[in-house]
């Protein structure tokens, strides 16, 4: 017998079994390889948890760390380049000579985090919280690039550079 709904009947039977089957929001392995201090360029670390360590040097180009906690580490000179960076925590974390160039840091927490040195050559900075942030040194920030973040009077920017307080 054929169901009075037929295209219904599909679309339910779509949706019961993606909601059967886990997403893969992460990946478990990867993220345990990085906190072992590997590379992972292209890697997908969604929500993954690198607070405190120190990883200095890493290679993180265009990975996937989407919410993930950075708070505290050390990851001087570690390349983040094209990396999704959206909504991360990077709270009074050490970035100094970190490659930020291309990526995307929207709603991004950079409160008190340490970013001499780093490169941020065409990052989207849309959201950014910046306050306390020490970048007076950073490469390739824009007038236009902070002009959609925020900081406070704490913020240190490169000279002539200035950002909206945040609300």
């Amino acid at each position: 017998m054929k169901p009075p709904f037929p295209l219904l009947a599909a679309s339910l039977a779509t949706v019961l079994l993606a909601l059967a089957v886990p997403a893969a929001a992460q990946n478990a392995g990867q993220i345990a390889s990085v906190r072992a201090g590997a590379n992972c360029p292209r890697c997908n670390l969604f929500q993954a948890d690198l607070s405190g360590l120190t990883l200095r040097g890493r290679n993180l180009a265009g990975a996937r760390l989407r919410q993930a906690d950075l708070s505290l580490a050390v990851m001087n000179r570690a390349s983040f380049a094209g990396a999704d960076l959206r909504d991360v925590n990077f709270y009074g974390g050490v970035f100094g000579g970190a490659s930020f160039a291309g990526a995307n840091l929207t709603n991004a927490t950079l409160v008190g985090a340490y970013l001499e040195g780093a490169n941020f050559r065409g990052a989207t900075l849309t959201g950014v919280n910046l306050s306390g942030a020490e970048m007076d040194r950073a490469a390739g920030l824009t007038q236009a690039q902070l002009n959609r973040a925020c900081g406070d009077g704490s913020t240190q920017l490169p000279r002539g550079l200035s950002v909206p307080a945040c609300r």
